[in-house]
């Protein structure tokens, strides 16, 4: 790995108002816990050496990335943390900041870093590091929001890998910053002398309007979730930079083709003991990842700690009709719900139904539910990733598209979160199109052998049928 350049990208000069903050909300503030930056990672095919995409591709990706900051501008502020405990965080953007933009060269192989099975540490060359934070007068914490790292595999390929605070961010928002971003360098890239095109709007704007959650009517759902700050905020805690890298986990991506997914929708609903006449994509898909992960966990592990199976997921509330927000809202705006199941019901002959029941009646309650799932946002989730607590998390979404965030080289060849822990997995939509899924996940080696095996035959056991 060797670095050709390390810079910083702004928006345009007098775009913005200097300063410019957005308070932060009870949707934002949860992600304080999440001790280490996200991170996703794009893979594009590029033919061409280095000088080649020095000369003619970076200046157009870094003044479209500065045009894109303009409308994005929390991804290039700070997060500020008064040392006055009755001074809530923000964001704020002042005319000095940026975001750190580094561009390296590397030998890799492009070919296996985007083959679906891989070291887990394969792509850590590739990830940016966030600036350390700083120390303004009062003692006031500043903390870069994200950092940008393209490499290049000359003659073969790129990537595009972004880490950032999630609190600032979900992953709508991000893949709407990407889309945006892609957008307007396609279009520069093939109109380099319509200079009008630098105030074209190739995607909705986003939306940094939040004071219907501010400042939503006192109902109780929302004094509740008011009253979580407080507790939140006192947890505060930001981990030092500390690579997350797990060195004997390997990394795969599991791919279920809309033929699969609709042989396990009809598998269950003819199995269901709950009524139900429609089960999604996305309870299917986790209720067999669920499954098959418990019972990798059990063959792997032995006698295990605890008894109950808890699986971790997120539900967006942009469309609540009680915060009236914009689709293209930008921040987090996800509420958080856990299914917890017995051992053994999961790793019994009807363990994927059971899962499904437990995952899709969570979803049905969020759709009535007044608490918001406040009532996870109320635990510390440190509890639930100690030793022996059997816990799932699912980040991502088929929804996002992240396959259609085309600079102008095509489609990705792959895109991915960078997560190497045993308890998280993505969901994409599918590279080679159409509605099959992509699932992310990452391992201990011999656990993802256990692991395959028995996804294997469990997919088999229910497709043949």
């Amino acid at each position: 790995m060797k670095v050709i350049e390390q810079s910083h990208v702004a928006p345009p000069p007098s775009s913005l108002p200097s300063p410019t903050t957005l308070p932060l909300t009870v949707f934002d503030n949860t992600w304080f816990y999440c001790r280490y930056p996200a991170k996703r990672i794009f893979f594009y095919h590029f033919p061409h050496p280095t000088h080649h995409f020095l000369q003619t591709t970076l200046p157009i990706l870094k003044h479209s990335l500065s045009l894109t900051l303009q409308h994005f501008f929390p991804f290039s502020s700070n997060l500020i943390i008064p040392s006055d405990s009755q001074t809530e965080p923000y964001i704020r953007y002042l005319d000095t900041d940026s975001l750190c933009f580094t561009v390296a060269e590397s030998s890799a192989d492009f070919n296996l870093l985007i083959s679906d099975s891989q070291d887990a540490k394969i792509w850590h060359s590739l990830v940016p590091n966030l600036p350390p934070p700083s120390t303004e007068q009062n003692n006031t914490q500043v903390i870069p929001i994200m950092a940008i790292q393209i490499t290049i595999m000359p003659n073969s390929g790129l990537s595009i890998c972004l880490a950032f605070k999630h609190v600032a961010a979900d992953g709508k928002s991000l893949h709407h910053f990407m889309k945006f971003w892609a957008s307007v360098s396609k279009n520069r890239a093939n109109n380099k002398n319509n200079s009008s095109l630098e105030h074209s709007l190739p995607l909705d704007l986003p939306s940094h309007e939040r004071h219907t959650i501010l400042n939503a009517p006192k109902d109780p759902k929302i004094i509740y979730l008011q009253e979580t700050q407080d507790y939140v905020l006192e947890k505060v805690e930001f981990a030092d930079l500390i690579p997350d890298v797990y060195p004997k986990n390997v990394r795969t991506c599991l791919v279920l083709s809309h033929e699969q997914i609709q042989k396990l929708k009809k598998w269950i609903v003819d199995k269901c003991i709950e009524t139900t006449q429609y089960i999604s994509t996305f309870v299917v898909t986790c209720s067999l990842i669920w499954c098959c992960m418990v019972k990798s966990e059990q063959s792997d592990q032995g006698d295990v700690v605890d008894d109950l199976c808890n699986f971790l997921f997120f539900a967006d509330c942009r469309g609540r009709p009680e915060f009236s927000l914009s689709k293209t809202y930008f921040g987090n705006c996800l509420a958080s719900y856990i299914v917890v199941v017995k051992r053994d019901e999961l790793v019994g002959n009807n363990g994927i139904v059971v899962a499904a029941n437990g995952i899709d009646r969570k979803i049905r309650d969020f759709k009535s539910d007044e608490a918001l799932g406040s009532e996870t946002l109320m635990l510390d989730y440190r509890e639930l990733f100690i030793p022996g607590k059997s816990i799932l998390v699912v980040a991502g979404s088929p929804k996002h598209a992240v396959y259609e965030t085309d600079f102008g080289w095509g489609k990705p060849k792959k895109s991915d979160k960078v997560h190497h822990v045993s308890c998280t997995i993505s969901l994409s939509d599918c590279r080679v199109g159409g509605s099959g899924i992509e699932i992310g996940l990452a391992l201990e080696r011999s656990r993802m052998a256990n692991f395959m095996n028995i996804f294997q035959e469990q997919l088999d056991n229910i497709c043949s049928m």
